[in-house]
Order: C-alpha cells, then sequence, then structure tokens
C-alpha cells in the first residue's frame, strides 16, 4: 500500500558557514568544468545519475519537462509532462517517479507516460512541490514552496545538494555561481568551485565509478545582458578532478 505523510515545513531556517582550511588542498588547475549540454533550461533542476543507462535525469521544472542525457552517445531525450516537474528519481522497480505539480507519479519513459501515485493540496492551485528526494530506505519526500529561510549575505541562496563518500556536503548555491563543500559537523567550508553561470540549482554525482559533479543550474531571472554574458545558463555542466567520489542515487521502492 502506498502511504505518504505530510510534514511540517520549517517557517525559518538558517545556513551558517564557517570560513576553514580546504582539507585536502586543492589546486584549480586540477579541476575541469565544461557545458557538457546547451538544454537552455529556464529552471534546470534534480540531477541525477542512472548507472544502468550511463545517463543523467534531469528536469526543467517550468517546461514540465523530464530530460535523460546520454553520457556516452551525448544525446538528450525529452517528455514533456501536464505540470510543473521538480523532481525525478530512480525507481526499483524500473521506470522512474516524478513530482509533477503536487503529484507523486510513476513515469514509463517508453510510451511516456505518467501514473498518479498520491496528490497532496488539492484545494491549493498555486501550489507545487520544489523538490523531491529519496532516502536510503527507499522512500519518496518532497518539500512544498512554502519553506523560507534566512540567509547571510554572502552566502546566496542554498539550492539542491549530494554528499560524497567522505560524509561531506556538496551545495549548489543559487545567485552565487558555485557549489561549495561542507563540513555538516562543524559548519566550516572545505572547498569552493565557481561556474560560468550564477543560477547554479543543483548538483550530483555520477560517471563511471561517480568521481564527476554533474551541476544543473537556470536562464529564468536573466537580463537580456545577462544572457549574453552567460551563453552556457541553463546548461548541463560537468566538474572532474574534485578528488573525491559520490554516492549512488538510492531508487524509490514503491
Amino acid at each position: 500500500m502506498l502511504q505518504f505523510r505530510k510534514m511540517q515545513s520549517r517557517k525559518t531556517g538558517a545556513l551558517k558557514v564557517t570560513e576553514g582550511h580546504q582539507s585536502p588542498p586543492m589546486t584549480m588547475s586540477s579541476i575541469k568544468i565544461e557545458c557538457v549540454l546547451r538544454e537552455n533550461c529556464h529552471c534546470g533542476e534534480s540531477p541525477v545519475w542512472e548507472e544502468a543507462s550511463n545517463s543523467l535525469l534531469f528536469v526543467d521544472i517550468p517546461a514540465k519537462k523530464v530530460c535523460r542525457w546520454n553520457a556516452l552517445s551525448k544525446q538528450v531525450q525529452r517528455v514533456t509532462l501536464d505540470a510543473p516537474v521538480s523532481s525525478v528519481a530512480l525507481r526499483q522497480a524500473g521506470g522512474y517517479v516524478a513530482t509533477v505539480g503536487t503529484k507523486f507519479c510513476a513515469l514509463n519513459w517508453e510510451d511516456e507516460s505518467a501514473v498518479v501515485l498520491a496528490a497532496v493540496d488539492k484545494d491549493k492551485k498555486n501550489n507545487r512541490f520544489n523538490d523531491g528526494k529519496v532516502d536510503p530506505a527507499g522512500r519518496y519526500f518532497a518539500a512544498n514552496r512554502r519553506s523560507i529561510y534566512k540567509m547571510e549575505k554572502e552566502e546566496h541562496i542554498p539550492d539542491g545538494m549530494c554528499i560524497d563518500t567522505e560524509g561531506k556536503l556538496w551545495v549548489a548555491c543559487y545567485n552565487g555561481g558555485r557549489v561549495i563543500r561542507l563540513d555538516p559537523e562543524t559548519g566550516k567550508r572545505l572547498q569552493t568551485v565557481k561556474l560560468p553561470v550564477d543560477k547554479t540549482t543543483s548538483c550530483c554525482f555520477g560517471g563511471k565509478d561517480y568521481s564527476e559533479m554533474y551541476v544543473t543550474c537556470a536562464r529564468d531571472g536573466l537580463d537580456p545582458q545577462g544572457l549574453l554574458q552567460q551563453p552556457e545558463a541553463g546548461g548541463i555542466f560537468k566538474i572532474t578532478g574534485l578528488g573525491v567520489k559520490g554516492l549512488p542515487p538510492y531508487p524509490y521502492a514503491g
């Protein structure tokens, strides 16, 4: 039986980051950043590596699209749904699951169909899920747009994140044009990787041994001058040479 539980959103919160020494030291010459796909996403989000197909899944929220980019063929496939798609995840039974509007849906890639598994907030037409992730127990968690965060001025806005094999947290900073590595126990910043776009939205590890990092970003919100200065905005970036590896994504068990 499919079950889901509503969790109270935090009304206020804070991201407290303190500066720390990089450990181990990392020279910028060892890090390579490249835009592997100029997708021009309005708001790219939720990157997930699928090892079986050597592919990166991601969504373009306002475009209502789930995309799959094959790292070998360099081809991208897209499925358009009927509402904004805020996250996508692997499914243990095969196929994928996605948060579409305020619905949890099973996505069949072959026939481009979506089946509603559960729906919330049916009486709130302007609401939608903002993000989603599967936990180690195979449960699909999603948050709506009602959370408000209080930020330190210089830290920009924390967005999507992932964890490496050393237990450190990598956070994409929206309007910050960077991903930062944090020690979740001390709050110290261990590493900063800057990208050639401002609106970085999320990140995940992927590739053959999960040593590559993939970063999504947005182009919505940039004025014409900003788009000229950031022609790769809305693309998919790959970062190599970080010196750490990530963990495979957890599949939804339902």
